[in-house]
């Protein structure tokens, strides 16, 4: 499966999502001026991956090979938040089907809104996260 690279800029995060590499992350700042056009790409990527990839067994996430999500956001607004809890439906799903999933949420020290924010999604998205706490230097 060809991964997914989309640059970062000031108004919409970086995200990468490369399978072969097990590397799957968004970093940065979601709040894009048309949020369904840059996220549209994003989810049909991940339902593709479960459909197409996990599904039929071309792909299989395991203890040693996790399909492991890094989420080090500053900001998204509401309407990324939406799409964000989308893609965290699917990585849920597949979580269900046996596949090793992890979620990495992190949250610099004191942002309690960031970390109310993922522990919230991982409420409604029905699936665990860990939160990592980025302390200060």
């Amino acid at each position: 499966m060809e991964p997914l690279r989309l640059d970062g800029t000031d108004l919409s995060p970086e995200i990468i999502l490369d399978p072969g590499q097990h590397h799957f992350s968004i970093t940065g700042v979601s709040r894009p001026e048309d949020v369904r056009s840059f996220y549209y790409p994003v989810i049909e990527w991940c339902n593709k991956l479960e459909t197409e990839f996990v599904d039929t067994g071309k792909i299989k996430f395991d203890k040693e090979h996790p399909l492991k999500l890094t989420i080090q956001l500053k900001y998204f607004n509401s309407s990324s938040a939406k799409f964000l809890y989308d893609i965290f439906i699917v990585f849920g799903d597949i979580s269900r089907k046996n596949q090793q999933v992890e979620i990495d949420w992190y949250y610099d020290e004191g942002d309690d809104d960031m970390l109310d924010a993922g522990k919230e999604m991982s409420d409604i998205a029905e699936i665990p996260f860990n939160f990592i706490e980025n302390k200060e230097s």
